[in-house]
């Protein structure tokens, strides 16, 4: 390894060193008595390291043999994965500590599944995308099942576990048949490996496995069936971290790996990513109607979106990558704002989920009832909303790249997704009085929940606040 290598992994290595001595310094300094600096001084770290890289303005280099790529659309990611945890984790803080989750090992499982997440979206190679993957989800199974005490938790933590198991041997599967078709692992040499447009039965099956096992990662139908479950058993705060953070990296990652791996090849897989974008938008639209649990609302509520964020993947074009990041950032922000809301949600003390005690809540919190309309309208996509410019630039993208069908299926599931976001918004101002909810007193969750809606009206006269050019220079970098 020489400087320069090192100079492109530096806040990888960074992130991981605090990581591992705080581990050190926690255990031998009263452990969980420090568990709240713990969580402080790993939100900084990120904040930091957010700051670093989107400052950065080195030009795109690839190091250790282009195994990693350090370029303008991994600095994207980066950047909204490293805001999102940090924000995530101090909006979760007084949750654990109410329910005996402030653990001083908790935000620093965190940190080693961003860890994981940065290695994703630089990925170059086969072997760095698994080693990422792996990292970043064998944290999360840990998290998933942080509340030893609970059936629930622990009932999500082993089917997490179980199912990614099950994902990793695809992916691993797809990778080795890609070795042994293309000769090579690093992206580089796949891609002149299909240069020419001629693809062999062992690369494609190859490729299928992969873009199945990065599936599951994004829980994009047909590979969602542990989001449901996952969602409504763990912790809360964690939820809202398996919403944001880590969907930011899949999406990255998935766009990496069609796009510098097989970008040759673009109709081979553009038909399998618009057919899980087609499944995964209607299944999560239509499953998510009947529910009656916001967490596991969420949770195909996150199935839908994936959906129309692989519409923009699918187009295959540097436009289409854009539009996908764009609807990434978007679909983030108004998650955390969601998550902020739903960790408010109590009743005598206790964590509440039921979408039902939410009937009239307008009457007793204006504002946050405010706030969380802003947020629904916004998923739903409704203009002048920021959600509606996100959908309109996935939809944009299918268009201009002659999937006019896979657009009209997209207005479609939008319009049948736009029910259950607006019940919700109905029940908080039209529905019967029930037991009100607990004024929560957590004033930084109030405050990020409101932050969230005002981004979501005011982004819309400030042009989306310059995301789109930024998410414009990413893609340039990669898919161009």
């Amino acid at each position: 390894m020489i400087a320069s290598d090192f100079s492109t992994v530096r806040p990888e290595v960074f992130l991981s060193l605090y990581a591992m001595l705080a581990l050190v310094v926690f255990v031998y300094s009263g452990k969980d008595k420090h568990a709240a600096l713990s969580i402080w001084l790993t939100s900084g770290v990120f904040l930091l390291l957010a700051a670093i890289i989107g400052l950065s303005s080195a030009p795109g280099t690839n190091s250790f043999n282009g195994m990693f790529v350090d370029d303008n659309f991994a600095r994207f990611a980066k950047v909204v994965i490293l805001l999102s945890a940090a924000t995530v984790l101090v909006m979760g803080q007084d949750y654990a500590a109410k329910h005996d989750m402030l653990k001083f090992e908790y935000p620093l499982l965190v940190a080693l599944s961003v860890v994981g997440m940065m290695v994703m979206v630089s990925a170059g190679s086969l072997l760095t995308l698994y080693m990422g993957l792996e990292l970043q989800s064998l944290a999360l199974y840990v998290i998933a099942a942080f509340r030893r005490d609970s059936a629930k938790s622990t009932e999500a933590g082993l089917k997490y576990f179980v199912l990614g198991a099950l994902s990793s041997g695809l992916l691993l599967y797809g990778a080795s048949l890609v070795y042994g078709f293309a000769g090579t692992v690093e992206f580089a040499g796949i891609m002149q490996a299909t240069q020419g447009g001629d693809l062999s039965m062992g690369l494609l099956l190859g490729l299928v496995f992969v873009i199945s096992g990065m599936a599951f990662k994004v829980s994009a139908a047909p590979f969602h069936m542990w989001a449901p479950d996952v969602y409504e058993g763990a912790p809360t705060p964690v939820t809202a971290f398996f919403a944001t953070a880590p969907k930011m990296a899949a999406m990255g990652l998935f766009a990496r790996v069609v796009h510098d791996a097989f970008g040759g090849v673009i109709g081979e897989w553009q038909q399998v990513v618009a057919v899980l974008s087609v499944v995964s938008m209607f299944l999560g639209a239509v499953a998510a109607i009947g529910q009656g649990d916001i967490k596991r609302l969420m949770a195909y509520s996150s199935i839908a979106h994936m959906g129309f964020a692989l519409m923009g993947l699918a187009s295959g074009t540097a436009f289409g990558v854009q539009a996908m990041m764009v609807y990434m950032a978007i679909y983030v922000t108004m998650n955390i704002g969601m998550f902020a809301f739903i960790l408010t949600m109590e009743r005598d003390g206790r964590p509440v989920s039921d979408i039902a005690s939410l009937h009239m809540y307008s009457k007793k919190e204006p504002l946050k009832a405010l706030c969380v309309a802003a947020l629904m309208f916004s998923m739903a996509g409704v203009p002048p909303l920021v959600g509606f410019f996100g959908k309109f630039y996935v939809l944009r993208a299918a268009y201009e790249a002659n999937m006019a069908w896979l657009a009209v299926a997209g207005v479609v599931a939008s319009v049948i997704g736009a029910f259950y976001y607006i019940r919700i918004v109905y029940f908080m101002y039209f529905g019967e009085a029930r037991e009100p909810l607990d004024a929560n007193p957590v004033r930084r969750l109030h405050i990020i929940l409101v932050i969230s809606a005002a981004l979501m009206i005011a982004g819309t006269f400030f042009s989306l606040f310059g995301i789109e050019t930024l998410a414009q220079i990413a893609a340039d970098s990669l898919a161009n």
